[in-house]
């Protein structure tokens, strides 16, 4: 009580808190371990989904929830557990897809019994999306007989033991009559909290081991569209060789434009794939470490036999990639040469339509100073005509001067110089506006 009542008398400051805090506290327990106990039944499913169809399917999840009288996932939740059909049924919002998983008590303790006819996945079930993974695990005591394998494909059959020796695993990747991947862990020694652990775990390696083998079908089918455009990169780089002329580089610098947009967007459209294939592998390999397992006497591991098809899956996946960027790289640098060439004969046509401007300028340049001179030729004979005119009258009219031929002829190199300083003055004046306007 003096502890209690010592902090009410001084109470820690309220400091502001980060919007992200509860989230990211949160996120350390997310998707716990939950302690099962054998003899269990697990169903797993994952179903891809665009983020309309996880949206649509949050809101079915939520009725589901209201419909059994249990709360639903919180508005940001991308996880929640419900009780359901005797067991716990566990959504979960993930990326690109979303899975359910029920935990039941199983209906025999022999595995691969019936199902518990509890379970959520019936009729009533609303898929989110199209299914990759479905699984049943089934957690059973340490068994009499070895009948269990009768079950399991000899060919591709793997079992191995986990945690120090204390439990048995096995399973065969195969789907068997209901599109199940049957999954059997025989608890030898395992406490519920080992055998909950080891249940994800192997859940998980399930789901991502098929989400990592999407990018190897997508490399798959990228390969004829990557062998197409090297072939078609290698005859354009030999017509480099061959093409001169504008035009002719031009079109040619056309088709590499539109390669390198159809290697560009094939990259594109792949890259989220092969990014997330490399982290599901990523996660598969860390699973797979935590499991600690150890192949049973004349048995394959799990380690053993996804590293088989797993490693060279991911390294498919490594190759085309690594193609396409190295290919990339060729169409730039083949669409650069050809720039070049491009730019170079454009400069040379440039070059000489500047030449020909040049001659057609100095010609007009001429010509203007030919029109100049007959202009004031033309305008002075005017002038002085009008001048003769003047004096012709002055004379009539009794003003005492000399004789309009005399005044008329001494009027002709004024006349002359006049009109030839103005004309050069309106020139003048209209070079300085022409290069006050190209200074501007």
């Amino acid at each position: 009580m003096g502890e209690n009542s010592k902090d009410r008398a001084n109470p820690l400051p309220a400091f502001k808190t980060h919007p992200m805090r509860e989230a990211v506290l949160g996120e350390v327990h997310a998707r716990p371990f939950r302690p099962l106990s054998a003899p269990s039944v697990i169903l797993h499913y994952a179903f891809t989904t665009t983020p309309e169809q996880a949206a649509a399917d949050y809101k079915w999840f939520s009725d589901l929830c209201a419909s059994q009288g249990a709360a639903g996932p919180g508005k940001s939740a991308r996880h929640h557990v419900l009780e359901f059909g005797g067991g716990t049924l566990s959504w979960e919002w993930h990326t690109e897809f979303i899975t359910y998983t029920w935990h039941g008590p199983a209906t025999s303790s022999e595995p691969f019994g019936p199902l518990p006819v509890t379970h959520p996945f019936g009729v009533a079930f609303r898929a989110p999306g199209p299914m990759l993974v479905s699984t049943r695990l089934d957690l059973c005591k340490a068994p009499a007989s070895e009948d269990w394998r009768s079950h399991y494909d000899p060919a591709s059959l793997t079992v191995f033991k986990v945690e120090n020796g204390t439990g048995l695993a096995a399973t065969d990747f195969r789907p068997d009559g209901d599109g199940l991947t049957r999954i059997v862990v025989f608890n030898e020694a395992m406490t519920p909290v080992q055998c909950g652990a080891l249940v994800q775990r192997l859940l998980e390696i399930e789901t991502y081991r098929t989400l990592a083998l999407l990018g190897l079908f997508e490399a798959n089918s990228r390969q004829s569209d990557i062998g197409a455009i090297e072939t078609e990169l290698v005859g354009l780089t030999k017509s480099i060789q061959d093409t001169a002329g504008l035009e002719e580089n031009r079109t040619l610098l056309e088709q590499l434009s539109r390669l390198a947009a159809s290697l560009e967007a094939a990259a594109a459209a792949s890259s989220y794939r092969f990014a997330a294939s490399r982290a599901y592998y990523e996660i598969v390999l860390a699973r797979l470490r935590s499991l600690g397992e150890e192949a049973a006497q004349g048995d394959l591991s799990m380690s053993a036999f996804l590293g088989r098809r797993l490693g060279p899956a991911m390294r498919t996946c490594q190759a085309l990639e690594m193609r396409q960027e190295k290919l990339s790289e060729k169409l730039a640098r083949a669409t650069t040469l050809l720039r070049t060439r491009v730019d170079v004969d454009l400069e040379q046509q440039n070059r000489s339509l500047l030449e020909s401007m040049n001659r057609r300028a100095r010609v007009q340049l001429r010509l203007q100073q030919t029109v100049e001179g007959l202009s004031v030729a033309a305008i002075s004979y005017y002038v002085i005509g009008l001048l003769s005119y003047l004096a012709k009258g002055v004379k009539t009219a009794g003003v005492p001067m000399p004789g309009p031929e005399v005044t008329t002829g001494l009027a002709v190199p004024v006349v002359v110089v006049g009109i030839w300083l103005i004309v050069r003055r309106i020139r003048s004046h209209h070079a300085e506006s022409a290069d006050d306007e190209t200074g501007k």
